[in-house]
């Protein structure tokens, strides 16, 4: 080899190894980008935590003359740069914060910290105070979130086929839509609690998995919402075991962003900063839905990055509040798809109707069991929204609501969706020759 070509290889590798080295991130945090820092987020309080971010641009170094030959190797991670880390580290010695943990939303070009305010300073006066900081792109309460499931009744656990007592299933003729479309090739994200990984009835739905919350493995696969929801979009067909979810050839992908609390019967909960990590993380797949069977209040930052899953053509589909109130986070966005559980009173204009009450789906352990909540509802729909899509891909979050909408039907007394005339309506339609 040529001592010229020589020093051309070295070079490279050096780049190369530079290039690929983990990124700088604040003093506090203890985890690389992507995984939770600091203590387990059930131990953030979201009545004193704040959230806030700052701008996050990072460039490529500097190159030495002679150089540009090798151009840069663009890092494999993003972290925080250090007009971030110096921004940080100011704002904490000024306002007396403790950093809880740290993570960066490369989409918005921001990093983001869970703070604890100083003792004696009331949230709302330091949040007040930040919001003059022109330091500070972001500075919001660290809000919770709650799964939208009723309460399970206590019935026993079926380990056999159970087609006709799934209620949904039925309901909505998915078996004969099914005929036309099982929603191969969709893709999914789930943004709910973990989902049991080893359920014989799930076995090659889930793709991957990530776990915003902490590491505990047992734990996520013994979460009972995420599971339920998980089976009621995509629970396979033909395996001898169990239900049949609404699109069974579906792909899913879990980010488990809320977790249940110690206390007994609890329902789950969630807060701004798991749901932000996942919501963020979904931005760089290429899931076509994202099901969000949770609510809560309005929030800055998960709207941000909710609006930037919606302007890239995502299908957001979301649970409305047990209240019926739409005026939260994920309800209230423009674009989002909201569903409740059909009932004899007319639903708020654009809401859908789908079956939440007494729906039999998979549980931890491998077992089946009835449950009911709008989360169920939701779940109905984001697996008739696979099949639509399978059929044609480049249809809308308002083409896929419109659709449905106008391809309801009463069943039962009740107007709700109905899996086989949307995908009729669809395949008569024009828009879906291919």
């Amino acid at each position: 080899m040529k001592v010229g070509a020589f020093f051309l290889v070295a070079a490279i590798a050096l780049l190369s190894a530079c290039a690929s080295s983990r990124p700088m991130t604040p003093p506090d945090s203890q985890a690389s980008p992507g995984q939770v820092a600091g203590p387990s987020v059930s131990s953030m309080d979201s009545q004193r935590d704040i959230v806030l971010a700052v701008a996050n641009p990072l460039e490529p170094p500097g190159m030495h003359a002679g150089a540009s030959l090798l151009g840069y190797v663009p890092s494999r991670h993003y972290g925080a740069g250090q007009r971030a880390v110096s921004t940080l580290a100011a704002l904490k010695q000024g306002y007396g914060l403790r950093e809880v943990t740290g993570w960066p939303i490369k989409a918005l070009d921001l990093y983001c910290v869970v703070l604890e305010p100083p003792s004696g300073m009331a949230r709302d006066t330091l949040l007040k105070a930040l919001a003059k900081d022109k330091r500070v792109q972001l500075a919001q309460p660290l809000q919770s979130y709650s799964v939208y499931a009723d309460a399970h009744p206590d019935t026993r656990h079926y380990n056999d086929p159970y087609v006709n007592l799934q209620r949904g299933f039925v309901e909505t003729d998915a078996a004969l839509a099914q005929g036309l479309s099982q929603g191969s090739g969709i893709h999914i994200a789930i943004v709910d609690t973990g989902v049991d990984m080893k359920h014989l009835d799930l076995q090659g739905r889930i793709r991957d998995m990530h776990n915003m919350v902490d590491d505990d493995a047992s734990t996520f696969n013994r979460d009972s919402h995420g599971t339920e929801v998980a089976g009621v979009i995509a629970a396979n067909a033909d395996n001898h075991q169990g239900i049949v979810g609404i699109a069974p050839k579906a792909i899913l992908s879990v980010y488990k962003a809320c977790w249940y609390p110690p206390a007994s019967n609890a329902g789950a909960r969630c807060n701004s900063f798991t749901l932000a990590k996942a919501l963020a993380g979904i931005i760089d797949t290429d899931a076509r839905v994202v099901n969000l069977s949770l609510g809560g209040p309005t929030d800055p930052l998960l709207n941000m990055l909710l609006a930037k899953l919606l302007s890239q053509g995502r299908i957001v589909i979301t649970a409305m509040p047990p209240d019926g109130v739409v005026d939260g986070f994920p309800d209230s966005a423009p674009g989002v798809i909201v569903v409740r559980t059909s009932g004899t009173s007319a639903a708020p204009p654009g809401v859908l109707n789908a079956p939440g009450s007494d729906i039999l789906t998979t549980q931890p352990g491998g077992g089946y069991d009835f449950t009911s909540g709008s989360s169920m509802a939701a779940a109905h729909v984001t697996g008739i929204a696979a099949l639509l899509l399978s059929l044609a891909p480049k249809l809308d979050a308002n083409a896929v609501h419109d659709l449905l909408l106008r391809s309801s039907k009463i069943s039962n007394g009740t107007l709700q969706v109905n899996a086989a005339s949307a995908v009729m309506a669809l395949r008569s339609a024009p828009r879906a020759t291919p």
